[in-house]
């Protein structure tokens, strides 16, 4: 009988070193992030989150002369940096309420009050970070209040969206113009259709789609070529197609605009700063929006990141260091400030982004662009029918409101819904946060001293003087 403790060894284990597991590990883990789930659902992904990034980025490059060429580059080498890292369609958006101060008033606050206000943001956040602040702010907050800010950020893009559906838009002014006409190369039926065509394409979401496959699967009852017609439909890459024909469409508005276009990069310069650029940069940029920052761009990409990818759990410390390092290298250059965005991750689900190698991809393509045409892609941007950009957009907002379906008790969704109104109506995340913190609070106490045992003088709501001696 053979005894159990002499064992031959199979290989011997010492001659291996662990110097290239690292190494490898790392290209694994890489590989994992990057790699393609479907590859036109991944394609398709792409494109949804653009319903946000190309209007506000044509606006500021018409108003205050952004650099349009390196804003591609710098945002294209983060996209494929974050999808790396992360392994999450992680969008790249840009900081909104900086851009609405320097649209809104372009001849005071320039390219350098942009770029400090940048700066500033981003290296607070990243302070945030480093210290494990944001941590800790993140497991502080209530769900409720988090659902509160992405219901009303979802709307607000909504709403937005239907205004550039339904208004003409001037970009260079952030200003809506009369109704748009019903045909044309930019009209509303444009719009309808395009919204139509995703509607029948995408549904409601992947749930409904996997809830309608396994009822067609159990049922047996449909015939085999309408099964084959609806997985042909649901494979096609609607985001995609619907912003392919826009640019198509830009280039029939305005044939003369290829004679634009100036082959290589735009020049890259550092931007010059005076003190009067940082004052006006923190005060008019950084200070409204680090509120936004930290709870859209950290906080609420962090919980849905949690909802949509569970098995890809990362801290907000690393995402708030993820947009202060951003910031804090590409403000430098004029490269638009920027941050993660809940709307664009939402808006990357919802079309089929389920990897890192979504946002590579679309990383690779704002590179190309911004190496090959630089600044001069602005003439394209500019034609590009804004109806259908706001149909991408209107679905992006969507499925960022729809994360808030999971507040089941009537306590939670009277936190969430008065948080959303004070957001929305006050145009600001921070004004609703504290208002739903407060509430938060106040709710907790309530209960608290309902809780509490009965006192002397009435108990189980029987008077005193009724009781037995």
């Amino acid at each position: 009988m053979e005894s159990p403790g002499l064992q031959i060894p199979l290989r011997d284990t010492p001659t291996q070193t662990p110097r290239s597991s690292f190494p490898s590990n790392i290209v694994g883990r890489l590989r994992d992030n990057l790699v393609f789930r479907s590859k036109w659902a991944e394609l398709n992904g792409a494109m949804g989150d653009l319903g946000t990034y190309i209007p506000i980025v044509l606006a500021l490059t018409l108003s205050v002369d952004l650099n349009l060429g390196t804003t591609l580059i710098f945002t294209g080498i983060y996209n494929i940096v974050t999808g790396a890292i992360y392994g999450v369609p992680m969008p790249v958006q840009p900081m909104k309420s900086i851009a609405a101060v320097a649209i809104s008033n372009s001849a005071e606050f320039g390219v350098p009050e942009i770029m400090a206000a940048g700066i500033c943001t981003g290296g607070i956040l990243l302070l945030l970070g480093v210290t494990g602040l944001m941590q800790l702010v993140y497991k502080l907050i209530p769900l409720s209040v988090v659902r509160g800010i992405q219901l009303s950020q979802g709307l607000s893009f909504a709403m937005s969206a239907v205004k550039y559906i339904r208004k003409v838009q001037d970009f260079s002014k952030s200003k809506s113009g009369g109704g748009r006409h019903w045909l044309g190369l930019d009209g509303l039926v444009l719009a309808i259709v395009c919204a139509c065509f995703i509607i029948v394409v995408n549904g409601s979401g992947e749930e409904g789609s996997e809830r309608e496959g396994d009822e067609i699967s159990l049922g047996g009852r449909e015939r085999p070529g309408r099964r084959g017609l609806r997985r042909i439909i649901a494979s096609l890459p609607s985001a995609l197609m619907v912003f392919l024909l826009g640019v198509v469409l830009a280039f029939i508005r305005r044939p003369g605009v290829v004679h634009d276009f100036k082959f290589g990069p735009s020049s890259i310069e550092v931007v010059r700063f005076s003190k009067h650029a940082w004052k006006e940069g923190f005060i008019k940029g950084t200070i409204p929006q680090l509120p936004l920052s930290v709870l859209n761009s950290v906080i609420a990409v962090c919980k849905l990141s949690s909802d949509l990818f569970p098995g890809k759990g990362f801290s907000a410390s690393s995402v708030s260091v993820s947009v202060g390092l951003m910031n804090l290298v590409g403000c430098w250059f004029g490269a638009m400030p920027c941050c993660h965005g809940a709307g664009g991750l939402a808006g990357q689900y919802k079309f089929g982004g389920r990897s890192g190698g979504c946002v590579a991809l679309l990383g690779l393509a704002k590179l190309v662009l911004g190496l090959a045409l630089g600044s001069s892609l602005v003439m394209v941007l500019n034609q590009f029918p804004v109806g259908v950009l706001g149909v991408l957009l209107l679905f992006a907002g969507i499925e960022l409101a729809m994360a808030s379906r999971d507040m089941n008790t009537k306590e939670d969704s009277f936190v969430m819904l008065l948080c959303t109104a004070v957001s929305i109506t006050g145009s600001s995340a921070a004004l609703g946060f504290l208002c739903g913190i407060a509430v938060h609070l106040l709710l907790k106490l309530r209960n608290w001293h309902k809780d509490q045992p009965c006192s002397t003088i009435q108990c189980h709501g029987i008077p005193w003087e009724s009781q037995d001696p």
